[in-house]
């Protein structure tokens, strides 16, 4: 039922919000530059890895020695706007259709993180990731990362179609007020270093 779920809404969801994908894809374009789009590997179910698509949020400065820069250097005004109200996210519908992802699940992160996790934190792969998930409604970035993997084991343990009805609501109500954009002091999240 979840994936049947899955492929409905984010199928309509494509149609009805392709005005405003490619809008959103224009202005990338002439604020950030090319690519419009942003791939990136990260782990799935079981680990697997897979190709997750967003809407360009950062440039690509670099310092002198050539290696880029911070992350707040690089995220511009428009950037911000668009991770504050999850814009930058709206393409990973389309990895919802391909089933690499699910509309709910914990979000997916970084592949140099999964020899990094405990094999408590690790069981956050025991579901597909999600475009939202239980961390991001009980406060998104503003979670220390023991928090946030809390959360994700806590929606693997927990997790029904009830359950997901009410992330998808709260994460409407969560963009609206966007809240928890970034964790104190980052400009996103802080990079996860074990343990």
């Amino acid at each position: 039922m979840k994936r049947a779920f899955d492929i409905a809404v984010a199928a309509a969801a494509l149609i009805a919000l392709s005005p405003l994908l490619l809008v959103v894809a224009l202005v990338v374009r002439i604020k950030l530059g090319s690519p419009v789009l942003f791939h990136q590997v990260r782990p799935g179910r079981g680990g697997q890895p897979f190709n997750m698509v967003k809407f360009r949020s950062m440039t690509d400065a670099r310092g002198p020695d050539g290696q880029l820069l911070p992350d707040a250097d690089r995220l511009p005004a428009f950037g911000r706007l668009l991770r504050s109200t999850s814009l930058d996210e709206l393409p990973e519908l389309w990895n919802v259709l391909k089933g690499d992802m699910s509309l709910v699940g914990p979000r997916p992160l970084l592949m140099a993180y999964l020899p990094l996790y405990s094999p408590e934190q690790n069981r956050r792969h025991e579901v597909r990731p999600g475009v939202t998930g239980w961390a991001q409604v009980t406060g998104r970035n503003a979670l220390t990362w023991p928090e946030k993997f809390a959360a994700d084991v806590w929606y693997v343990d927990n997790r029904s179609f009830l359950l997901d009805l009410r992330i998808l609501w709260l994460t409407v109500k969560a963009v609206l007020r966007r809240d928890g954009i970034a964790s104190t002091g980052e400009a996103t999240m802080p990079r996860f270093t074990g343990n």
